[in-house]
């Protein structure tokens, strides 16, 4: 079964001459990396060309983005895994046949990722993915290490592997099939929360994703947008209203939205008094977006309803990790309540 290393970039040059050389290393040779670069105005294509021969390089006329670059990409490499890697992941030796050999040997797994930790501080798990990634019944993802903006030290508390809700597009391990049979990304999301929507849809016909903390891989993370970035309060905020349109067909809807208008105004006003002026208005304009694409919205949940099949909601908190976290104060994954969690099914 062949597979394919996928990596986007866009004026990605510093970042390909730090953690290129370690994907190059520590990777098998059948398999083939690929850089698919969404029109680079630096020199990333020069520093490929001339350091990193043994690698691919597609090359796309416009910066599509997250999800329009991968969704253009991957239209053009055939293989039967798609390993979907940022250009600021450095990788370990053995980082990749944990994942694709568990693929192999069950069929039920469509999606999986590793173990992410931070670059910075290889002691401490990475916000974007950690152990796996779970979302609560008002749409609010989290992640196993990864409560908000509290990061777990990895101490070996999460290094059993385990059916997770979603994962992290960071280091994203999924069956080339199962890509193109949910259309890939979602485009209008452009970047920030895409995979989660990719994996809500997947798991909305059944399909199983798995984290394997057997395979550990290092994030540095903020490459396309600082979390000081507005624009990127903006993307999380907007598009985390959209996937829950799209795929959460559980319970009421307008309770839902009614809900995240309150979490959300909350929300606004604590970076109003922490982040400034500019996160505040950046929630704001998010909803004015959302509000403005509502009818599309439910257009769009109309469609993916339809093709809904037996839903797997592994992975689905039943609680409201807000709660847990600013009233509670339940800092780490390990301090929720295990019963709210949809039972786990078995990977064989």
């Amino acid at each position: 079964m062949k597979t394919a290393v996928v990596i986007l970039n866009y004026n990605g040059e510093e970042h390909l001459k730090t953690f290129l050389p370690s994907v190059v290393e520590n990777t098998p040779t059948a398999v083939e990396i690929i850089v698919a670069d969404n029109a680079s105005t630096d020199s990333s294509l020069s520093l490929l060309h001339e350091s990193f021969p043994s690698v691919k390089i597609l090359k796309l006329d416009h910066n599509y983005g997250f999800a329009g670059g991968y969704n253009r990409a991957l239209k053009m490499i055939e293989a039967q895994f798609y390993v979907l890697l940022n250009s600021d992941v450095a990788v370990t030796p053995g980082w990749l046949s944990p994942l694709i050999g568990r693929m192999k040997r069950s069929e039920k797994i469509t999606a999986c990722q590793p173990k992410i930790k931070s670059f910075r501080d290889k002691k401490s798990f990475e916000y974007a993915g950690a152990s796996g990634g779970f979302i609560d019944k008002n749409g609010f993802p989290f992640c196993r290490g990864r409560i908000f903006d509290h990061i777990e030290r990895d101490i070996g508390q999460h290094d059993d592997e385990r059916e997770i809700f979603w994962a992290s597009g960071a280091c994203l391990i999924i069956r080339a099939e199962a890509f193109h049979e949910v259309c890939g990304f979602d485009e209008t999301f452009f970047a920030h929360m895409e995979e989660i929507d990719l994996c809500w849809r997947l798991k909305n016909r059944g399909h199983s994703i798995y984290c394997f903390p057997e395979s550990e891989v290092y994030h540095l993370g903020g490459g396309t947008l600082a979390s000081t970035n507005s624009r990127k309060t903006y993307l999380n905020f907007r598009n985390n209203l959209s996937i829950i349109v799209r795929n959460d067909y559980h319970g009421s809807l307008l309770t839902k939205i009614l809900k995240r208008l309150i979490f959300d105004g909350g929300a606004a006003f604590f970076m109003l008094f922490t982040k400034g002026p500019k996160h505040f208005f950046a929630v704001l304009r998010a909803h004015f977006f959302f509000y403005g694409n509502l009818r599309r919205l439910l257009r769009e949940r109309k469609h993916w309803q339809s093709l809904s099949e037996t839903p797997n909601k592994s992975g689905f908190y039943r609680g409201s990790i807000v709660q847990d976290y600013f009233k509670d104060k339940k800092k780490v994954f390990g301090a929720l309540a295990t019963n709210l969690f949809v039972r786990q099914s078995r990977s064989t």
